[in-house]
């Protein structure tokens, strides 16, 4: 395997955790990549060499060196630049995805943009860590489950190795009452179901369970079920033909500019823009999967 690589997957219809781009890079001294604000998560493994990520957030600013065997994580709307070093310019894998459980995985790990890098707990877990996402990147041609799959096995990695993990206990009544809401979401979100109804569903005060929601699944109930919804929608815009209006009453939203608004909040751009480029992969040949020359992030 070559030390530079770039991938992008060409499929969008998963909704509980989505890989956009993978890859492998050996950088120059001194190279660099930023400021930036990424719409989806990232993740880098650093291989060898070293390097510096740096984090612009509203009142602060950090730094941080980046050994190799650790990664670093840059959240959506997150700031950052990072770059390699002069003398000892490092080696990385990175994966961009996203998803439904991408925040509550990151957060496991005791990953987010105030606690970015990600230090192994063990040479060997690291270890582990990285093969699988060597895997990943020397198998883009495996099928889209296959690479979903594999993308759940590094996420695993990712929490199994981080010192910074966090231990979720499983009898936890406030992740029964997430799990009772979000079940309810999955089953009504087409209709126009509100907050109130969820915690309804859960028995419990609105803004004790607004408490509990965010404390278990890292965002409040209304963003996740936005953002389900806006899933929901943009399969619809990718997978059939429905007009926008049909698509906007199918995903619970009967105010059509409200529910643009919404897509574009989530997505970047309304949803005729996304319909019109969903075939479109960029910086990349047409096909899926296929090796970009293009500088890798």
């Amino acid at each position: 395997m070559t030390n530079n690589a770039f991938y992008v997957f060409g499929y969008e219809n998963y909704m509980d955790l989505m890989l956009y781009q993978y890859g492998r890079e050996q950088c120059t001294p001194l190279h660099s990549y930023g400021p930036y604000i990424r719409n989806h998560y990232l993740f880098h493994y650093v291989i060898s060499g070293r390097g510096t990520l740096q984090v612009t957030g509203k009142d602060n600013f950090k730094e941080y060196v980046i050994e190799p065997g650790s990664g670093f994580l840059i959240e959506p709307g997150q700031i950052n630049t990072y770059c390699a070093d002069r003398l000892f310019p490092w080696e990385y894998m990175w994966i961009e995805f996203d998803g439904m459980k991408a925040n509550e995985y990151m957060k496991e790990a005791g990953l987010s943009s105030g606690s970015p890098v990600m230090t192994p707990i063990s040479p060997q877990l690291s270890e582990q860590l990285k093969d699988k996402m060597v895997y990943l990147i020397s198998h883009p041609d495996e099928s889209s489950r296959q690479l979903i799959g594999h993308l759940y096995l590094i996420m695993d990695a990712i929490i199994q190795c981080s010192s910074n993990r966090k231990k979720i206990q499983g009898g936890k009544i406030s992740r029964l009452y997430a799990q009772e809401a979000i079940g309810y979401i999955e089953q009504y979100y087409s209709c126009p179901i509100t907050i109130e109804d969820l915690a309804k569903r859960c028995n419990l005060d609105k803004s004790y369970f607004g408490k509990v929601f965010k404390e278990t699944m890292g965002q409040s109930p209304q963003d996740f079920l936005i953002r389900y919804r806006m899933n929901k929608a943009s399969e619809l815009l990718i997978t059939t033909d429905l007009t926008i209006s049909s698509i906007c009453i199918q995903v619970g939203y009967t105010n059509q500019l409200h529910f643009s608004r919404a897509f574009k909040n989530v997505y970047g751009v309304p949803p005729r823009t996304y319909r019109q480029n969903k075939h479109l992969v960029p910086n990349s040949s047409a096909s899926n999967h296929k090796t970009s020359k293009k500088s890798i992030p």
